[in-house]
């Protein structure tokens, strides 16, 4: 399993570093349309979140000292997704509501 929650971060963190630095080179060029962040919507960047709360929370716990088994671990990844699309949501939940840029 540390290999699966490993790769679902990698997925995580390489669309997280695609959105940031696309939106910035949007905002940059003058083409809002094309940023990365808006074109994926709240669903998308809160799946990023979430791949990136799974991946941290299954390898935290498969690495713990508690030396949880792989159905605990496995749970405490399913609870960290949930914080990190909750949270991504939470945190962009008024970003969409304005036609400007952010």
């Amino acid at each position: 399993m540390v290999k699966f929650y490993a790769i679902a971060l990698a997925l995580g963190v390489i669309g997280l570093i695609v959105v940031i630095l696309g939106g910035t080179l949007a905002e940059n060029v003058g083409r809002e349309d094309r940023d990365p962040g808006r074109r994926i919507g709240p669903s998308g960047r809160a799946a990023i979140g979430g791949l990136v709360g799974f991946g941290m929370a299954g390898l935290s716990a498969e690495f713990s000292t508690l030396d949880l088994d792989w159905p605990a671990a496995l749970g405490v990844a399913v609870v960290g997704a949930a914080v990190g699309s909750l949270w991504v949501w939470y945190s962009s939940r008024e970003q969409d509501s304005d036609a400007g840029p952010v």
